[in-house]
């Protein structure tokens, strides 16, 4: 994939595939989109139920998800296990001039993060680890009940409309604890309704700035 960088709607940057015409976070606001939807309306309340859980992202992309996870975890004297999967890594050196890391502490996660090896387990800090996974989804063969959090993080079905088939959306609920939650930028009304099928009780809620609506969901 050919992927440049572009400035959002919040001054923040994101990566955009030129092919797909997509891009890895809103066009509106890319560290906007991942703070409401991902943290604010997935892990702050997972937190608020307990202190240590394990996340797992579909489509990890930049990092933004991951360091922005941490960055909440650190607030609320959390532990986190982060499982990241993506079919399409992309290296330090193109995500490094994004400008996520605000500060030394933050660049040496940031930096850490993206050189953690490959397939298996990496502490990062006492606070965090991170599994990152180079597979799709369909072959990620994902632990029943691993997750506590899921962030849907795939592109749009537009884009990619084998991403959000009703099949992965129940590998993915197999995947996920009972009470665990899901979230995803995306509110189309079949995306919903497949969830609901693969049993999660959905909502569609206020979305990130520049989008009316999203979607979570409880198993």
């Amino acid at each position: 994939m050919k992927r440049k960088i572009i400035t959002t709607g919040d001054g923040s940057q994101t990566l955009e595939v030129e092919e797909l015409e997509e891009t890895y976070h809103s066009r509106h606001g890319a560290r906007q989109e991942s703070e409401h939807v991902f943290i604010q309306m997935g892990l702050v309340p997972a937190l608020a139920e307990k202190k240590e859980l394990t996340i797992l992202e579909v489509g990890f992309g930049t990092g933004l998800n991951a360091i922005l996870s941490w960055k909440a975890a650190k607030k609320a004297g959390a532990k986190i296990h982060y499982i990241g999967l993506e079919a399409f890594p992309v290296t330090f050196d193109e995500v490094a001039p994004l400008g996520y890391a605000e500060g030394d502490e933050e660049a040496v996660f940031f930096q850490k993060l993206h050189e953690a090896s490959w397939e298996e387990e990496v502490a990062i800090d006492e606070q965090f680890s991170v599994t990152k996974r180079e597979v799709k989804l369909e072959d990620a063969r994902l632990e029943h009940g691993v997750a506590d959090v899921v962030y849907y993080d795939a592109f749009g079905p537009r884009a990619q409309p084998e991403m959000w088939r009703l099949s992965l959306f129940q590998q993915l609920c197999e995947a996920t604890n009972e009470g665990g939650i899901f979230v995803s930028y995306c509110a189309k009304g079949q995306v919903r309704r497949d969830l609901a099928s693969a049993g999660y009780d959905m909502e569609r809620i206020e979305g990130p700035p520049g989008k009316r609506h999203m979607l979570r969901g409880r198993k």
